[in-house]
């Protein structure tokens, strides 16, 4: 007989925002969430927006050996993902609201250890140093396409454009997120402007939400880095999000190579509260 994948009759959570991108975070130093098959099944049913608590994703935050915690990640439809950098701030910051760490910190998660420093409700993360750029030209039911691909954590492509109110982030996003270029794993998808003050603006379709979100932060990495590579921008460069709030982002660069990759910016505690079985069912 299979185990549900709570040990608690109710189980705390925060509810966290990060640039308007909105988590779902549990303290599971003590196993409330077990370890069985049906927990995407748990993540899907909670994430779901209406029904339950609603979210883009859920964060686990559990006992590290190495570092000061280490995560969990899971989108909204139950899969897992090795990195999100507005989550990783909202946890950064649950972190230090909890006592589980101080001001810096580091943790672990798929994409390795990631450190981070919480400044009042802003918080400063060191990325994982991004994987190499490349170019693609890909057919489409509307014809070739150009996009960018690189690696911030996770995958992503990013189509740069002249103007991000027309993108087709949806349309399009989906098509090239499930190209068989990006096969079997698929990408995210970024669509890029630069903007007259010199900051850049950023939408994107996102990998297992399966749909445009507010804010990305590594999708916002991926499009400042791949925009510096292509026009020569420098650091630090602010990007818009769709929720109309910025993230900045730095970074070190040298013979087409990026490094020491810092992304900055809001992760607020929206509120804090009790699931009960309902919210699964």
């Amino acid at each position: 007989m299979e185990r549900n994948v709570f040990t608690m009759p109710h189980i705390a959570f925060y509810k966290f925002s990060g640039t308007g991108n909105d988590f779902i975070i549990i303290d599971n130093r003590n196993r409330i969430v077990d370890e069985e098959k049906g927990l995407p099944d748990f993540v899907a049913k909670v994430c779901r927006r209406k029904m339950s608590v609603g979210a883009d994703g859920m964060i686990l935050i559990e006992h590290s050996d190495i570092a000061d915690f280490r995560w969990r990640f899971f989108n909204s439809d139950g899969s897992t993902a090795e990195m999100c950098g507005n989550g990783a701030r909202c946890a950064a910051r649950f972190a230090y609201m909890n006592g589980i760490a101080g001001t810096e910190m580091s943790f672990e998660t798929l994409a390795g250890i990631i450190s981070a420093e919480v400044i009042g409700d802003q918080v400063k993360i060191k990325m994982t140093d991004p994987g190499h750029i490349r170019d693609y030209s890909i057919e489409t039911e509307n014809g070739s396409m150009s996009v960018s691909s690189i690696n911030t954590g996770v995958p992503h492509a990013v189509k740069l454009t002249e103007d991000i109110r027309s993108a087709q982030v949806i349309r399009q996003g989906r098509e090239i997120r499930f190209h068989k270029v990006f096969a079997p794993a698929g990408t995210n998808v970024n669509f890029v402007s630069r903007q007259s003050d010199g900051s850049i603006a950023n939408r994107t379709y996102e990998r297992g939400v399966e749909d445009e979100t507010l804010a990305c932060g590594t999708g916002c990495v991926a499009a400042a880095i791949v925009t510096a590579y292509k026009t020569g921008i420098l650091s630090p460069i602010r990007v818009l999000t769709g929720s109309g709030g910025y993230l900045t982002v730095h970074y070190e660069q040298e013979k087409g190579r990026f490094f020491n990759v810092y992304l900055e910016g809001d992760a607020r505690i929206i509120y804090k509260g009790e699931l009960h079985e309902d919210a699964w069912q």
